[in-house]
C-alpha cells in the first residue's frame, strides 16, 4: 500500500507566521511543512529529508476559532539566563478545536521503508517507536489529541480541502529551512469546500527541499 489517510484532532495549536515578531500571528491552517514534522515526530524519525518525496494532502473538518493570548516570551538579549532583559510580554494568536484529514502518499519515496509503511508499523506496535518527548502539532505545547486510521464517518463529514491555487489567500511553508530562511519553500493555496472523499489532483504537495 503506497497511501494511507490519518484523521488528527489538536485541541489547541499556533501555527506562527514566519514573518511576525512581537505579534505573533498564526497561519488559518496547518502548514503541509508541519505535518510533515508531526508524521516524521510519529513514527520516531529524526532526518527531515529521509523522506522527501512524499506527497501529502489535507481536508479541514473544523471551523477554527482564532484567539488571542497574552504570553510571556523568552529572548536572549544578554548573556545572563535569568536577567529580566531576556523576557518580555507578547500578544500570540491560537487556534482552537483543530481537525483535519492527512492523507500520506508515499509512490515517490526512494527509501525503504517508506514514511507510509513506517506510520502502518507505527501504529500496529507503538511501543516500538523511539521518539523525544510528545507528540505535538505546531510548538512543543501543542499536544496531539487524537491521531488515527480515517473511519468512514470522518470522510462522510463536510470537509474544506487544501487545493493549489496561484489566486490563493493563504501562502504556506511545505519546506522549512532551520538554518536561516533562504531554502524555505511556499506556496499558494486557498480553501474549498468540495464533496470528495479521496483528494483532488490539485491538493497534493511534494515534500520536498527543492
Amino acid at each position: 500500500m503506497n497511501s494511507i489517510s490519518l484523521y488528527v484532532h489538536v485541541p489547541c495549536a499556533t501555527f506562527r507566521v514566519s514573518h511576525s515578531r512581537e505579534y505573533g500571528k498564526t497561519y488559518s491552517v496547518p502548514p503541509l511543512s508541519t505535518i510533515y514534522g508531526m508524521l516524521l515526530s510519529l513514527v520516531g524519525e529524526t532526518d527531515a529529508r529521509k523522506h522527501c518525496g512524499v506527497r501529502l494532502a489535507i481536508a479541514m473538518l473544523s471551523q477554527t476559532q482564532k484567539s488571542t493570548l497574552l504570553r510571556k516570551m523568552r529572548r536572549f538579549k544578554v548573556s545572563s539566563l535569568g536577567d529580566p532583559r531576556n523576557t518580555s510580554p507578547e500578544h500570540q494568536e491560537i487556534l482552537t478545536d483543530i481537525k483535519f484529514i492527512v492523507w500520506v502518499e508515499s509512490s515517490q519515496e526512494s527509501v525503504n521503508p517508506t514514511l507510509v509503511e513506517k506510520i502502518q508499523q507505527a501504529k500496529a506496535n507503538p511501543a516500538d517507536v523511539k521518539r523525544f518527548g510528545c507528540l505535538y502539532l505546531g510548538e512543543s505545547n501543542d499536544l496531539v489529541n487524537s491521531i488515527r486510521f480515517v473511519q468512514e464517518r470522518h470522510l462522510s463529514q463536510n470537509k474544506q480541502w487544501l487545493v493549489k491555487s496561484n489566486e490563493g489567500n493563504i501562502t504556506l511553508p511545505y519546506w522549512v529551512d532551520h538554518v536561516g530562511s533562504q531554502g524555505t519553500r511556499w506556496q499558494r493555496y486557498c480553501l474549498e469546500e468540495l464533496n470528495l472523499k479521496t483528494p483532488p489532483d490539485n491538493s497534493w504537495t511534494t515534500i520536498q527541499t527543492e
